[in-house]
């Protein structure tokens, strides 16, 4: 395998697997700075793009008591539970990197 395949793979291979860069070049034995590199000089129409959305129903349930947590589910059951104290901004921003 050529050393520019490797590169496309690696790269490929992190952008469909859903992993942070880090995590990706850590778990495959990969050097920081090179692995930036790669993604940083790989051609920009060959990049792979998940253009996937995530649904999100928002429900709002009348309570007698204050609420304390958001709770994010998920259609197959997944909660995300947050302290209701928690910026909008910093729940946007985590909402953006999902």
């Amino acid at each position: 395998m050529s050393p520019s395949e490797a590169r496309r793979i690696n790269i490929e291979a992190w952008q469909t697997g859903g992993m942070f860069q880090a995590a990706y070049y850590q778990e495959h034995g990969l050097n920081t700075k090179t692995f930036g590199n790669w993604v940083r000089k790989y051609p920009a129409g060959q990049v792979v793009r998940s253009s996937a959305l995530v649904p999100v129903t928002i429900t709002i349930k009348r309570m007698s008591m204050p609420v304390n947590t958001w709770r994010l589910r998920t259609r197959d059951d997944h909660v995300l539970e947050l302290p209701s104290t928690v910026s909008l901004y910093w729940l946007r921003e985590l909402l953006r990197c999902l």
